[in-house]
């Protein structure tokens, strides 16, 4: 009798000293398992982010390739056709600098290599700095650049060079896929943010494709965005510039009647 009840008090002793590592060895199962999934997760996102890379690359230097080939076996001689080929050639030669530009400052944001400065700066005064060449390629193309009146002392804490960026993306967006009418810059103040709207009249964006703009190299209208000279990855480097600024980038658009992108700095 004593022996069975040693013997219970033993198998009791172990279940019990057991149990912990029965757990900690099924935390450490599903542990792996999360982890192989990541990684799995991963490597299919790397597959396809080199296959975007290779198809985005390729079309531009096979384009610039043509035309030189075009031009040394005898175009050259023809005045018209050396000129307009040359041309071809510097304006995929310029896409392809683009693109490389917003790979690597992807690869810096994503890697989290990408270093900030955040200060206070006056709002009139940095959009002053850069909006009026923007004014003059709106007007270039029969648009109107308007920055909507507002509190000319206001100033926001952020990263001055990237938050110019971000403007300047979707500044250029908004000029290159509007037709006609006019892009709107509007500021609006509140206790202790600025919540800040850039709005345009154009061709807008297909419900569907509203939520996959800010993919990387994701394209509404693939053919028009490489003849504007469209990266693909503008929107999505907005985003994460953004995010760190602690914000969202948000939008609303209409088919054929335009896009609002707006997103939000501390005051």
């Amino acid at each position: 009798m004593r022996t069975n009840i040693s013997e219970n008090l033993t198998e009791i002793s172990l279940n019990k000293n057991l149990k912990p590592l029965e757990d900690e060895i099924r935390l450490l199962y599903l542990k792996n398992q999360n982890d192989i999934e990541y990684l799995k997760k991963l490597e299919k996102m790397r597959t396809q982010f080199i296959g975007n890379v290779s198809h985005e690359l390729r079309t531009p230097i096979f384009n610039i390739q043509g035309y030189l080939e075009t031009l040394l076996d005898g175009a050259l001689e023809d005045e018209k056709v050396n000129r307009l080929f040359l041309e071809k050639a510097n304006k995929n030669t310029i896409n392809l600098s683009h693109l490389l530009n917003d790979l690597i400052d992807l690869s810096m944001i994503e890697s989290g290599e990408m270093r900030m400065s955040f200060r206070y700066f006056n709002l009139k005064d940095f959009l002053d700095s850069f909006v009026d060449e923007y004014v003059q390629l709106a007007k270039h193309k029969g648009l109107i650049l308007t920055i909507c009146d507002f509190n000319e002392n206001i100033k926001v804490f952020g990263d001055k060079n990237k938050l110019q960026q971000v403007f300047t993306n979707l500044i250029q967006n908004a000029i290159k896929y509007t037709n006609e009418g006019e892009i709107k810059i509007t500021i609006e103040e509140e206790a202790k943010k600025v919540l800040i709207k850039i709005s345009d009249t154009g061709i807008g964006i297909p419900p569907a494709d509203i939520d996959r703009i800010f993919e990387r190299f994701y394209r509404v209208d693939k053919a028009r965005s490489r003849e504007v000279g469209g990266t693909g990855l503008g929107l999505a480097i907005v985003k994460h510039i953004i995010e760190a600024h602690h914000s969202k980038i948000r939008v609303k658009s209409e088919l054929n009647s335009g896009s609002e992108f707006s997103f939000i700095l501390k005051k």
